[in-house]
């Protein structure tokens, strides 16, 4: 295979161009990506336009590829097919910020393994899209969608990265995000970045994608990918999942490595994964799992990961589970759709057989929002871990934070048009986080968030998960003003490092609603049996609708409905009526 350095543009090209000229070397041979299958017939799969794969799950790609129906090169080429056609053109979604120059030859390998009888496991011959804070060491930059990264590319692939590699996993492309994962300046746009401009919402092309996992969420849900990768460090992958319509399964801090990935906080950053399904992000997370040398966190999953996270999809998981609702943290009463839905969504987890403890407070909700708190521990972290990321990757002008904001003063034209830097100025400004008033800070921020605060109401009620509505509804985009932030659940369990599923719940004026469900370290396995249940009960996803209006005319608001919870129905709406989304043609 061609050596990946000599595909690389030039930074003065990629700059120029963008995702096109990136892009050109991975579809210009789009009619050589189509190819017999491995039996030597031709597949239905080989002319077939891109809506063949529209909402086509992990599993059934699997058995396509399996049968020989289809093949990864043809899989590849139809996800660029959608990319061009709705992300760059059509609704202009703006999610994926670069193709892989190498997808169409790696597809190539996995499907010569797999006529050779060889399958490396379930994510054999898969495209999946990263966010472009992840280290790839191929001819994709990782920048944390600023232009000031763009001198240099990573030596080594992030840990997560190899494994997927190790998988079969054919890395399609990079994401677009919330510049620096949103811990730059206090007015951003999330979805917006230097290098990529503005992601758009699928359902409403003038909404929010949320974020900072903004376009692995949108990618997903407009049907660019099956799984992306995301980061979290606090409800940036279970954020925009809801509010695009998906699946996202955020890890335990330690589950899966965070080398060769730019930083936030070495406390509450963690990997994650997006799906349409369930099933799909609990297959993808199976892979990034175990113990690595490069990140000391991750030993702390030893004996507590498992490699196959799908043996623990049951649909029966509810009947008798005890589900606590916390409701003194600000989890809910900040929206009334989203209340609305969330009752309907508490009214159908007892359809199915769970015991709602309503209300299960948090104990510490008081305490954790005490000064200094989570931003202040943020802000250490980030310049002692940033630097550190920094000194490693060796970028012949940027070596520091300071760099960085120097950088985006020099460039305030593309960079600060909209939003400033004063994230970065405040933690430049703060002392190293060696100091004993950071260490007594991050030691009461994790002893109040996890064992005196989610892990003490989940046993004072003796309870199998927490759950609460994920996020409101989207946000009109404004880049003059940022993005409106009504309230989120994600905040205790990103200040313990604990895990959290969301999915579908349901939507208010078109615009999709998400359910999280969150628990103690390491209970992956039980919130996805849990989310699972729930998912296939009320199977709230609906594609997207890439309408131009944010508001339906008719002033609609859907709930939690589904042939398995009968008596379950939907909001009512303020015109007094109920009705479902209906689907525009994309423009």
């Amino acid at each position: 295979m061609t050596n990946p350095a000599d595909r690389r543009v030039s930074r003065r090209q990629a700059m120029q161009v963008g995702i096109g000229g990136v892009a050109a070397s991975a579809v210009a041979g789009r009619a050589a990506l189509a190819s017999p299958n491995q039996q030597g017939g031709a597949s239905r799969f080989a002319a077939a336009p891109f809506a063949e794969i529209e909402e086509m799950s992990v599993a059934e790609m699997r058995a396509a590829l399996d049968s020989g129906d289809l093949t990864s090169r043809e899989l590849v080429n139809m996800y660029i097919s959608r990319i061009e056609a709705i992300d760059q053109q059509g609704p202009t979604l703006n999610s994926v910020l670069q193709l892989n120059p190498d997808a169409a030859a790696i597809a190539a390998e996995r499907d010569e393994e797999l006529a050779a009888g060889e399958s490396r496991g379930p994510l054999h011959g898969i495209p999946v899209l990263l966010k472009d804070n992840i280290d790839t060491a191929d001819g994709m930059y990782t920048t944390a969608g600023s232009l000031a990264l763009m001198a240099s590319t990573p030596a080594q692939d992030a840990t997560v990265v190899a494994k997927l590699r190790d998988a079969g996993a054919v890395i399609l492309g990079k994401t677009n995000l919330t510049e620096w994962a949103n811990f730059r300046g206090f007015q951003a746009s999330n979805g917006w970045s230097g290098r990529g401009g503005q992601t758009r919402n699928p359902y409403a092309l003038d909404r929010s994608p949320s974020g900072s996992s903004s376009g692995s969420a949108v990618a997903v849900s407009a049907n660019l990918t099956a799984i992306a990768l995301g980061t979290e460090t606090n409800g940036s992958l279970v954020s925009p999942a809801a509010i695009n319509g998906i699946v996202a399964i955020k890890p335990t801090v330690g589950l899966t490595s965070r080398a060769g990935v730019i930083p936030i906080s070495a406390t509450q950053d963690t990997v994650g994964v997006m799906g349409r399904t369930v099933g799909d992000a609990a297959m993808a997370l199976g892979s990034l799992t175990g113990v690595d040398p490069r990140d000391p966190a991750t030993e702390l999953s030893e004996g507590q990961s498992h490699t196959d996270y799908t043996q623990f999809l049951d649909a029966g998981a509810l009947q008798g589970a005890r589900i606590g609702v916390p409701r003194n943290a600000g989890f809910t009463g900040y929206s009334p759709e989203t209340d609305a839905i969330f009752e309907q969504a508490l009214d159908a987890l007892r359809a199915l057989g769970a015991e709602i403890v309503d209300p299960a407070d948090i104990p510490t909700a008081e305490a954790l929002n005490e000064v200094p708190g989570a931003f202040e521990r943020l802000q250490y972290e980030f310049k002692r871990d940033l630097n550190l990321y920094l000194e490693e990757r060796q970028d012949p002008e940027i070596g520091t934070l300071a760099d960085l904001i120097a950088f985006n003063e020099r460039r305030r034209d593309a960079e600060m048009t909209f939003f400033q830097q004063e994230i970065f100025d405040l933690s430049e400004a703060y002392t190293d986080a060696d100091t004993p008033m950071y260490e007594e800070l991050n030691e009461r921020l994790t002893r109040q968030a996890g064992p005196e605060g989610i892990d003490a109401v989940l046993a004072e009620h003796d309870l199998d998960a927490l759950i609460a509505p994920t996020f409101g509804p989207a946000s009109s985009i404004d880049l003059v003003n940022g993005d409106q932030f009504l309230g989120a659940s994600s905040g205790i369990a990103a200040m313990a490092g604990y895990p959290l599923v969301a999915v579908p719940m349901g939507f208010a004026f078109g615009l999709p609603l998400g359910i999280t469900f969150m628990g103690t370290a390491f209970s992956e396995q039980d919130l996805i049996r849990l989310a699972y249940a729930f998912e296939q009960a009320t199977m709230m996803r609906r594609p997207p609708t890439y309408r131009a209006n944010s508001i339906m005319l008719d002033g609609s608001l859907t709930g939690v409905e589904g042939p398995s919870v009968p008596g379950i129905g939907v909001a009512a709406t303020p015109g007094g009526e109920d009705s479902t989304p209906e689907a525009t043609p994309a423009m």
